[in-house]
Order: C-alpha cells, then structure tokens, then sequence
C-alpha cells in the first residue's frame, strides 16, 4: 500500500494543476531553475559541515568524547556503544547513519542497542547542517538560544528513547 502513496501524490498534483489550469511543466522548469543559485549559496556551508565531521571522525576525537563522556551518558541511561551517534547526530545524517549501519551490524538489529540507535535516529535531527541551511537562505544570523535549546531537546530525545526502548 505504502509504494501508491508518492504515485498518489503527484497524480493528485497533476490533476489539481489540470483544475487550476497551470502549466505543470513549465512550473516545474522554473522552479528548477531557481534551486540551481540555492545549492550555489548553500554549499559552502554543508562543505564545511562535512569536513569537520569527517576530521572529528578521523582525528578520534569523537572516540576519545565517548570514553571521557560515558560515565555521564551511563548515568542518563544512554549505552556506552551509542555516545559516539549521539554526539555526532547533531552533525551530520550521512555520517549517524554509517554508525547505524556499524551498531546494527555488531549487535544484530533485535537488540537493545540497536532499537536505541533506530529511536535516536528517528527522533533527532542534524541540528548544525539545518542552522546552516537555515542561515544562509535568511537575514537571521543570531542563533543565541535556538541552537543550545536545540542540541538540549537532542539530547532529552536520546535519554528518552532508550529509556522506551528498555520499558518496551
């Protein structure tokens, strides 16, 4: 049922553009064309993003956080094995989802590190590639609270979903 939905969708499209008489392709071309200056402007940023991320990953750092931070995120009830997706969630989705592919390989998809590692995925967000984003395409540049709120409620996420994933 669920593979009628995308085709369900741009059927209904094409048909309520047909009512409102709008050219769909034309439309399309033109929007096209307006995404190509978009990615121009954005792509510095995710550049830069994902560079970081891959020498934190590389340099150990991250490795080295997850040894330092486990005693903390032990006590919040996050296993050991996931400090490493939690901290670089924020991050990058690309690189969460390498570590994903890492836990579930390792702890076999049943267990209950790799339901936590699903949940956390599922209820997170790469917060600093969406502030870039975000920032580049608006006037907005002072992000004082929205960011540490942010990484705070990421962080609230993955406590409560290993928790859920202990009770269930």
């Amino acid at each position: 049922m669920s593979s009628y939905i995308i085709p369900f969708i741009f059927l209904a499209l094409f048909c309520y553009s047909k009512y409102k008489k709008v050219n769909t392709y034309d439309t399309f071309v033109k929007g096209a064309k307006k995404s190509i200056p978009l990615v121009v402007d954005i792509f510095p940023y995710i550049a830069t993003i994902m560079i970081a991320v891959a020498l934190l990953r590389v340099s150990g750092i991250t490795s080295m956080l997850a040894y330092i931070l486990s005693p903390i995120f032990n006590f919040l009830g996050i296993p050991t094995e996931l400090i490493e997706l939690v901290l670089l969630r924020p991050f990058t989705g690309s690189g969460s989802y390498g570590i994903l592919n890492d836990v579930l390989t390792t702890y076999g998809p049943d267990s209950y590190i790799s339901r936590c590692a699903c949940v956390i995925l599922g209820c997170s967000e790469t917060i600093f590639y969406v502030t870039t984003v975000y920032i580049s395409q608006t006037k907005v540049k002072k992000l004082l609270y929205a960011i540490p709120i942010a990484l705070i409620c990421a962080l609230v996420g993955s406590i409560v979903a290993c928790l859920l994933c202990k009770i269930i």
